[in-house]
């Protein structure tokens, strides 16, 4: 349940060639050095005292900057008070300062009778981080027992206006929209997610704020003692990671954890993503899995493609024939340290371009060239800025780096799958071996395409046909029994649904999804104190999902627990006051 909840919001394929881009040097041959296996997170200000010009740059780019706390100062940079109302929903929400702090609200009030003007409801949160760098806009963070939520307006720099979060035209999560470590792994520096409780985090959420150093360039602590230490380094420095003389694959990797969300990712068995190192294969940690397209169904370009839509262009394809220090990569055109400003990033790119391709090069005519803003504008041709389709008042560059606006697809973006998953393409897969995601992660990955696309009967053969293997050689899993469960409550066995849940929690207590999964096996079988039981665990697991507590206030009415079932939705409200349906049914209940 919850899991579902990632951003997938806020997070390619390699060519046809998953094997030949492999072929031409794109291998894991340079990884992480073994100095770094136990260094320690120290965080950017231990690394600014030698690389104070560095750290001075990248504290102007917008990684720097991508989360921060709220402070007087920023309250100055945006437009407040203000007000907005949804036009679907008919709430209103706020935004306003109060004693130094931000704060967000959502209410409604009363139109007529003798009521009129006054609150049905209202809902306060103090914003306590800001995040977003403000090239698209900015959002508010807050917490809720521990717990790390999205506030429901965000700020939009080209609207210059406060306007619904992204996500919440789909539908009102309040300020229950739960932010899960990979997301928010990318949008600051160190997160220190509880293990086991999908979106909780320590009293202190962060360690870091902001993106630093340590995120591309993995654990300083090492590097910081030998350099205490007044060691010298001959040659690559093996006491920390740099990204420039890692192999192409290693180097984008860093990039591509962030800037690709594709649409399906798998943790690896016991690893979170706090696991992840930069100059380490990014499969060790989590398998990041794309749509297949066709050449009916091509790649639609939207946010966070961006790394997939670079290895679709000519430029890159072209490159991998090179040896792997000539091969382009994220950072032949991007300097993370460096980002220059709306004005200089035309001639910056420009210069970029042309440490390939001469002016010559262009064959559009002098006067179309003259037309761009700035004139001779490369990027502005041939990677324009468009607007992206699931955030509004927003753009993004066009990675694809097209000749002309009509290029079409190369054939190769057609042919990026493997027999093994004939529909998914594996975006980072381990080196110069054969692509062979195990039975595990190719059953993960289906069951995440099942969840967004039930429709498509592929995915759900993927899924069973992966589920299959493992019920022979992984019997002892708790996803796998968790996910034998699921097949069998499809299947409406709910007797074998109900054994393979229940060993599946087990091994691993802590299923929300499961014991979802077992609540409902049992009401079906007529089980229902069980099955309230299951319920109230999940609740507990997953206490600010609203379909669980609504699961639980259901099984306790089929129970005939009614005082149980009035408490349960009257502590609904007080989570969820922005759900109108509920407030009725509680007004239905206190009816004398």
């Amino acid at each position: 349940m919850s899991s579902a909840l990632l951003l997938a919001l806020f997070v390619t394929a390699l060519l046809p060639a998953v094997g030949h881009a492999r072929e031409h040097g794109n291998t894991h041959a340079q990884t992480q050095p073994d100095a770094q296996a136990s260094a320690q997170y120290l965080g950017s200000a231990a690394c600014s005292r030698c690389h104070l010009a560095i750290a001075n740059h990248f504290a102007m780019a917008s990684m720097g900057h991508s989360l921060t706390e709220v402070t007087p100062e920023f309250l100055k940079t945006v437009p407040l008070p203000t007000t907005y109302t949804d036009p679907n929903t008919k709430h209103s929400y706020s935004v306003f300062t109060q004693d130094g702090k931000l704060y967000q609200s959502e209410f409604q009030t009363a139109s007529n009778g003798s009521n009129a003007g006054k609150d049905i409801f209202r809902s306060t949160h103090e914003i306590r981080w800001i995040i977003g760098t403000g090239e698209n806009g900015l959002g508010g963070l807050l917490t809720r027992g521990g717990y790390l939520f999205q506030g429901p307006l965000s700020y939009y720099t080209r609207a210059a206006q406060w306007n619904l979060s992204p996500g919440y035209e789909h539908g009102d999560y309040g300020f229950n929209r739960i932010i899960l470590p990979g997301c928010i792994s990318c949008h600051s520096g160190r997160p220190q997610p509880i293990a086991g409780f999908a979106g909780k985090y320590a009293e202190q959420p962060f360690t870091h704020a902001s993106i630093g150093c340590e995120n591309c360039h993995g654990p300083g602590s090492t590097h910081v003692d030998a350099m205490r230490q007044g060691e010298e380094v001959a040659g690559a420095d093996s006491t920390i990671v740099n990204p420039a003389r890692l192999s192409p694959q290693l180097s984008d990797e860093i990039c591509l954890n962030c800037h690709e969300i594709g649409d399906a990712r798998v943790l690896q068995p016991g690893k979170t993503y706090q696991d992840i190192r930069p100059g380490q294969p990014l499969d060790k940690v989590v398998a990041i899995f794309n749509t297949a397209p066709s050449p009916d169904n091509p790649p639609q370009d939207d946010h966070l493609e961006h790394y997939y839509s670079m290895t679709l262009s000519k430029c890159y394809r072209a490159s991998k024939l090179k040896p792997a220090a000539q091969q382009m990569r994220c950072i032949t055109c991007h300097d993370p340290h460096v980002e220059p400003t709306r004005a200089e990033a035309p001639a910056w790119f420009n210069a970029k371009c042309l440490t390939c391709h001469t002016t010559a090069s262009c064959t559009a005519p002098t006067q179309a060239r003259k037309q761009t803003t700035p004139a001779d504008n490369c990027i502005g041709c041939h990677m324009p800025r468009r607007d992206i389709v699931t955030i509004s008042h927003s753009s993004i560059t066009n990675h694809r780096i097209l000749a002309r606006p009509d290029e079409p697809f190369p054939d190769a973006a057609f042919h990026q799958t493997t027999p093994l998953m004939p529909d998914l393409i594996h975006l980072d897969p381990p080196g110069s071996a054969p692509d062979q995601p195990s039975a595990l992660t190719r059953m993960l990955a289906y069951r995440a395409m099942v969840n967004k696309n039930s429709g498509i009967a592929s995915y759900n053969a993927g899924w069973l046909k992966a589920l299959a293997e493992l019920e022979t050689i992984q019997p002892e899993n708790a996803l796998v029994q968790a996910n034998l469960g699921h097949r069998e409550l499809l299947q409406h066995n709910y007797a074998a649904a109900i054994d393979h849940l229940q060993h599946a929690l087990q091994l691993d207590p802590q299923q929300p999804e499961a014991l979802v999964d077992l609540s409902e096996a049992q009401y079906q079988s007529g089980l229902i104190e069980p099955s309230i039981q299951s319920a109230a665990r999940a609740v507990a697991l997953d206490p600010y999902v609203a379909p669980l507590q609504k699961t639980l206030i259901s099984r306790l009415i089929d129970g005939k627990r009614y005082p149980e079932a009035e408490a349960a939705l009257k502590k609904y409200l007080e989570e969820f006051p922005e759900d109108d349906f509920m407030r009725r049914m509680l007004q239905i209940v206190e009816q004398p």
